[in-house]
């Protein structure tokens, strides 16, 4: 079994919930020489989240934003962090809700998602900006 890591740099996104998993595995260390291993994602930031979802209808991410806008308001009465502008401390509540990181089995060299998985950026602030990502791997090569 061996260790890999690095950091993954992505393009900033612009408010929305945005696939990313070609950008983390194009960037990213290699899983296509394991057999059997684990990809872990962690995010660097407070105002962004991960998950995995749908792949195919991007109807489903468009939902996603707007359902989370409806849970979490921006310019609610009883927020006291607010120097950052109105989306910064919803942006905080919704990266809680969602997560910081994530993991994925690796099987054969690819990630073992169903048939309709992809791994989402979830980028809460209006203006969030590049965002990093700490891709680490444990396998068993071929």
């Amino acid at each position: 079994m061996e260790w890999r890591q690095d950091t993954v740099r992505l393009a900033p996104k612009s408010r929305g919930f945005h696939l990313v998993t070609d950008e983390v595995l194009g960037q990213g260390p290699r899983i296509d020489d394991l057999r059997v291993g684990l990809l872990h994602l962690f995010i660097q930031h407070t105002s962004a989240s991960l998950t995995i979802n749908e792949n195919a209808a991007p109807a489903v991410r468009g939902d996603m934003e707007r359902h989370f806008n409806e849970m979490v308001p921006e310019n609610q009465p009883h927020y006291q962090h607010t120097v950052e502008g109105p989306d910064d401390m919803p942006a905080h509540i919704k990266a809680s809700m969602l997560d910081t990181s994530l993991s994925v089995p690796i099987q054969d060299g690819q990630l073992a998602f169903g048939t309709w998985q992809g791994i989402y950026l979830n980028e809460h602030r209006d203006h969030g900006g590049a965002r990093s990502v700490v891709v680490t791997i444990r396998g068993e090569t071929t």
